[in-house]
């Protein structure tokens, strides 16, 4: 079972006083969280799985404890401590240092390939609904057809409606968080 180690604690502490709207919780995700996202994608379902912000990696073990390949995970990090972190932990997840708000950008070398699965640590409700629109938006667009986009926040309802032509849905309320969280899963059909 996934813990948070005393490490992954400071690493956090740290990037939440040096960046705190990139952060943006008052402590790493639990594994009863991260169990949560990762029941959201199928290891059956071939294909890449991208995860956005992986912060300490909580998310990423329970990826890979849920059966999900190593080397299916693209994990995006704007932090380079975290970046460094979750590639130390994991030497299979391939570790991009970039901006997965621009996800055109960031994976400009992997424009053409239909992702399995996104999981998202991004604290989306500190970031403008419209950025938020976007992010969603771009993100369903890399997805295979009917895959899932799997986001998590602390808000009572999901951190956009859905986009037009896909669905929403609270795939679980994580009680055992700090604070307590909700699983939110896009789809398009």
């Amino acid at each position: 079972m996934a813990t948070n180690s005393a490490a992954e604690h400071f690493q956090f502490l740290r990037g939440l006083l040096a960046r705190p709207k990139n952060v943006g919780a008052i402590a790493p995700s639990s594994p009863a969280l991260a169990r949560a996202i990762a029941r959201q994608i199928d290891p059956a379902v071939p294909g890449p799985v991208l995860e956005l912000g992986p912060g300490t990696g909580v998310v990423t073990e329970a990826l890979i404890e849920r059966g999900i390949a190593p080397a299916r995970i693209t994990a995006i990090e704007y932090d380079a401590d975290f970046a460094k972190m979750v590639a130390e932990r994991f030497p299979g997840v391939r570790v991009v240092r970039g901006d997965a708000f621009d996800l055109k950008r960031t994976l400009a070398n992997d424009a053409d390939t239909p992702f399995a699965g996104i999981v998202s640590g991004l604290p989306l409700l500190n970031h403008p609904v419209s950025r938020r629109r976007a992010l969603i938006e771009g993100a369903l667009a890399k997805l295979a057809p009917g895959a899932p986009y799997v986001q998590f926040s602390y808000g009572f309802e999901p951190p956009i409606p859905a986009p037009s032509g896909a669905t929403v849905k609270r795939a679980a309320i994580i009680w055992a968080n700090l604070p307590p969280a909700r699983v939110w899963v896009y789809r398009r059909g």
